[in-house]
C-alpha cells in the first residue's frame, strides 16, 4: 500500500466527519470538482471551508467504499466572506458560533481572519465580545496558522502529519523557526522522525557534515539507539566509533565535540575499570540514584525478625513438606537482612521458599507487597502464594503526562506502605522502573528480589538482576538443588542441562520434552502447523489460542514470526462469511485472531470482570479479538485478565501472537510450547535464549528441527555484552 504512487487531491472541505483530539486523526468531506470525497488522516487543524492540497493514495474500505488516504495536507486559509463564514461557523475557532460568525464577517468582510489575527482590539469592539475572548481568538488563528505551517514545511521532506503535531506541542508557533536553527531537534524519539530525515532537511538548510549541532545529535542519537539495545551507557572510544562511522566523518572533530558536552554536562563520563563511558544525563542517574538508594536502604535495614527456627518449622507443619538446607538459609536470609536477592532455575523450590518467607511475615504482623514487572507475571505470583500481587506499574501508580513519559504516584516524597516488598521475575525488570522502585521504598522496608539470573536480561536498557548478583553488595542465595518431584519432569532438567552447557536429552518419548527431527524448513513449519492444530488439541485437550504458544528464535525468515503467523492464522482462524476483519497496515485481522500489543500504550482503557478500571496496554501483552465494529472503527479484545477497546489507529501496534520470539515470551508461561530448530544468526542461537524459551513451557515442550541446532545454541555462550554501571556505583565506597 505505502508503494502506491502518491496522488494529489485538491478541494473544499465541506464537513468534518470525525476527529480524535489528541493526534488529529480526521475523518472529512471535501468537495473536488463535482464529486464530495472522504479524505483520512492525520489533519488537526483543517476545518470546514478550509481550501486544501492533499498528497495520498485512494483505499476502498470494505464498509465505507473508496476513500482517498491521506500522508500529507497543505491548507489554505479562506480567503473570501462566503468561505469565512463557513470556517468560523464550523467551530474552527473556540468560542464562536454561527450567530457570532455571521457578525464578525458582516463587519469586516474578506479581512475578517486577518482583523481577528492581528488587531483583537478592533473585534472587542462588537457587542458581546470581550477584550479577553476576542485575545484568545487571535491566539487560536496564530497557533492554526503555525501548525499548517509546519506540515507544509515537514510535508516537503515527507513526515508525517502526526509527527508534526507532536513537534508542535512541543515547540509551539516558533516550530518552523527552531527546526531550521537546528534540524536535529526532530531526532526526539518521540516525533517518530529518523535521524536520516532531520540529516536531510539539515544539508536543504546549508548545515556542514561536521558542523557541531550534527555531531552533538549523532553523539545523543547512537547512545539512545544503543539504550535500545540494552545499553545504559557505551566506551567512549565504541561510541566514537560507531558515531563517525553513523556520520561518515572523521573521528577528530568527534572527540572535540564529546570533550564539549561532557564539560557542558550534555553528556556524562565515568571512569569503569580504567574505562571511560558515556552516559546521557537521564540514564546516569537512573543508575547512579538506584545504587544510592539500594545503599541508603542496607543502611537503615528491616529488624530482624528472630526464632526463625520455630517458625520455619511452622510451615513446614501446616505445608507437609521439608526445607532443604539451602532453603532454609534463604528464609533466614530474606527475613535478617534488609536487602536479599533469590535466585535458581526451573525447580529449584523458589516458590515454596517464598512462600514460607510470606507466611512468616504475615505471622509477625508485618504488611507485605507482591510484585512482578508485567501482568502475567503478577497473575502468576498471586496465584502460586494465594496473595494478591501487582505489576510494578501499579503497585508505584503510574500516570502519563502528554508525552506519554511514566509519571508515578509513588516516590520518594510519597512512598510505599509497607514492611516488606517481594519483586519477582527481577530479570525482566530495567534500570528505569527499578530507579522508580527505588524511590518508593521507605527506610527500614525489606526488600526480596526472586528472579532467574540465567534467562534474558530485560528488554529495556539495564542489567539489574545480573549487576546486584556480581557486585556482591547485597546476600545472593542460589537455589541449586533440583527437587524430587521437579526431577521427573524433562522440561526441568533439560533446561538445566542447557544452562550448564550440556545437550538435552533429545530421545525421550513419555515424558513432557519431545524432540520432532525434521531436515527441511517446509517439513518444520508443516509440523508445527499440525501440532498447532490437531495433534496437541486431540492428544492433550489444548487450544491454539490459550494453552500453545510457538515461541521462535528470530522475526524474519521461513521459521521467524512473521511467516509463520500468516500459516498460522489460515490455519487456525481463516477468511469466513460473516467473520468481521480488518486491514491495519499490512495485517488483516480478523474476530478469533491472537494478537500481541507491541508497543506500551498508556491511554487505553481497559475493564476488569471485577469492574475495575484503568488505563495502559503494554508490550508483550496477549489477547484474543472478540469484535471489530466499522461504524466507529474499533476493535474489542480480550487480554488474560481485562478487555480494552482499540481505535483501529491504535490498533496498528497490535501483531499476531500466534508465533512470538522468545524475548516477547519473558513473564509468561505456557502450558505448551513449539520451538522451530533450524539454523540462524549466531546471534539470535546461543544458549541463554534457548533456556529461556524451554522454561516458559509449564506441562509440554516441544522442539521441531535438526539436533545440530541444538547443539549450536547449547555451546554458543556468548551472553550478549550489555554496558551498564549499576555494579560500579554500588561497589564504590
Amino acid at each position: 500500500m505505502d508503494n502506491q504512487e502518491l496522488l494529489r487531491l485538491q478541494g473544499t472541505v465541506e464537513n468534518i466527519v470525525y476527529r480524535n483530539e489528541e493526534n488529529g486523526y480526521t475523518v472529512l468531506e471535501i468537495i473536488g470538482g463535482d464529486d464530495y470525497i472522504t479524505a483520512v488522516g492525520s489533519m488537526p487543524q483543517v476545518n470546514a471551508g478550509d481550501n486544501v492540497n492533499l498528497l495520498g493514495y485512494f483505499t476502498n474500505h470494505r464498509s465505507y467504499g473508496r476513500q482517498f488516504s491521506v500522508k500529507t495536507c497543505e491548507v489554505e486559509r479562506p480567503s473570501q466572506a462566503a468561505d469565512i463564514l463557513r470556517y468560523l461557523s464550523s467551530g474552527a475557532i473556540k468560542g464562536i458560533g454561527p450567530s457570532t460568525a455571521k457578525r464578525l464577517v458582516e463587519e469586516f468582510g474578506d479581512a475578517a481572519l486577518d482583523v481577528m489575527e492581528n488587531e483583537p482590539e478592533r473585534v472587542a469592539r462588537l457587542r458581546g465580545i470581550t477584550p479577553k475572548k476576542a485575545v484568545e481568538f487571535s491566539e487560536q488563528l496564530k497557533a492554526n496558522a503555525g501548525i499548517r505551517a509546519l506540515m507544509l514545511f515537514l510535508g516537503e521532506y515527507g513526515i508525517s502529519n502526526t509527527s508534526a503535531v507532536k513537534i508542535f506541542n512541543v515547540y509551539g508557533g516558533r516550530s518552523v523557526e527552531q527546526i531550521k536553527q537546528n534540524p536535529y531537534i526532530l531526532c526526539d524519539p518521540e516525533f517518530g522522525v529518523s535521524f536520516e530525515s532531520a540529516d536531510f532537511i539539515a544539508k536543504k538548510e546549508s548545515f556542514e557534515p561536521d558542523s557541531e549541532l550534527r555531531i552533538r545529535a549523532g553523539l545523543v542519537y547512537v547512545l539512545k539507539h544503543n539504550q535500545g539495545n540494552g545499553h545504559t551507557c557505551l566506551p567512549r572510544e565504541k561510541l566514537v566509533q560507531t558515531t563517525s562511522g553513523f556520520l561518515k566523518i572523521e573521528a577528530e572533530p568527534l572527540e572535540e565535540i564529546l570533550d564539549k558536552m561532557v564539560f557542558d554536562r550534555s553528556l556524562i563520563k565515568e571512569s569503569i575499570d580504567g574505562k571511560e563511558f558515556i552516559f546521557t544525563p537521564k540514564m546516569y542517574d537512573t543508575e547512579l540514584n538506584s545504587a544510592s538508594r539500594i545503599k541508603l536502604l542496607l543502611g537503615f535495614p528491616a529488624d530482624k525478625i528472630t526464632q526463625l527456627d520455630d517458625a520455619i518449622s511452622v510451615c513446614e507443619s501446616e505445608l507437609e513438606i521439608e526445607y532443604a538446607d539451602l532453603q532454609k538459609q534463604a528464609i533466614t536470609t530474606a527475613l535478617t537482612c534488609g536487602i536479599t536477592v533469590l535466585t535458581g532455575g526451573p525447580g529449584t523450590g523458589k516458590t515454596t521458599t517464598l512462600n514460607a518467607i510470606i507466611r512468616i511475615l504475615h505471622s509477625r504482623g508485618h504488611k507485605v507487597l507482591l510484585a512482578a514487572p508485567t501482568g502475567r507475571a503478577a497473575q502468576r505470583m498471586s496465584e502460586v502464594t494465594g496473595f494478591e500481587a501487582k505489576t510494578l506499574h501499579r503497585l508505584l501508580e503510574v500516570s502519563w503526562d502528554k508525552r506519554d513519559n511514566p509519571i508515578f504516584g509513588k516516590n520518594e516524597r510519597n512512598q510505599l506502605k509497607c514492611d516488606a516488598l517481594i519483586v519477582d521475575e527481577v530479570s525482566m525488570v530495567d534500570s528505569a522502573i527499578f530507579d522508580s522502585l527505588t524511590r518508593a521504598l521507605p527506610l527500614g522496608c525489606r526488600l526480596i528480589l526472586v528472579g532467574d539470573s540465567d534467562q534474558l536480561p530485560s528488554v529495556g536498557a539495564g542489567n539489574v538482576l545480573g549487576d546486584l548478583i556480581d557486585s556482591k553488595a547485597v546476600p545472593v542465595i542460589r537455589l541449586n538443588e533440583i527437587f524430587r518431584q521437579a526431577q521427573q519432569s524433562l522440561i526441568v532438567t533439560n533446561a538445566h542441562r542447557i544452562v550448564k552447557g550440556e545437550m538435552p536429552l533429545l530421545n525421550a518419548t513419555d515424558k513432557d520434552f519431545f524432540f520432532l527431527k525434521r531436515n527441511i524448513k517446509s517439513e518444520v513449519t508443516d509440523v508445527i502447523t499440525d501440532l498447532c492444530v490437531n495433534r496437541l488439541p486431540k492428544a492433550y485437550g489444548y487450544s491454539a489460542f490459550e494453552n500453545i504458544q510457538v515461541l521462535c528464535p528470530s522475526k524474519k525468515g521461513e521459521l521467524g514470526t512473521a511467516e509463520l503467523n500468516h500459516k498460522l492464522q489460515s490455519k487456525l482462524n481463516p477468511k469466513a462469511d460473516g467473520k468481521a476483519e480488518v486491514t491495519i497496515g499490512s495485517r488483516v485481522f480478523r474476530v478469533g485472531d491472537k494478537v500481541m500489543q507491541i508497543k506500551n500504550n498508556y491511554d487505553i482503557r481497559w475493564e476488569k470482570d471485577n469492574g475495575e478500571i484503568g488505563d495502559g496496554i503494554f508490550n508483550g501483552d496477549i489477547g484474543i479479538i472478540r469484535s471489530i465494529d466499522r461504524r466507529t472503527k474499533s476493535l474489542v479484545i480480550a487480554f488474560y485478565d481485562k478487555t480494552a477497546k482499540l481505535s483501529f489507529e491504535a490498533a496498528s501496534d497490535l501483531d499476531f501472537a500466534y508465533a512470538v520470539t522468545v524475548h516477547k515470551s519473558q513473564g509468561n508461561e505456557f502450558d505448551a510450547v513449539i520451538i522451530p530448530m533450524f539454523p540462524g544468526p549466531p546471534q539470535l542461537y546461543y544458549r541463554n535464549l534457548l533456556y529461556t524459551a524451554v522454561t516458559r513451557a509449564k506441562k509440554t515442550l516441544i522442539l521441531v528441527g535438526n539436533p545440530q541446532t541444538v547443539e549450536l545454541m547449547v555451546n554458543n555462550n556468548r551472553q550478549t555484552k550489555r554496558y551498564s554501571a549499576l555494579k560500579e556505583f554500588l561497589c564504590r565506597v
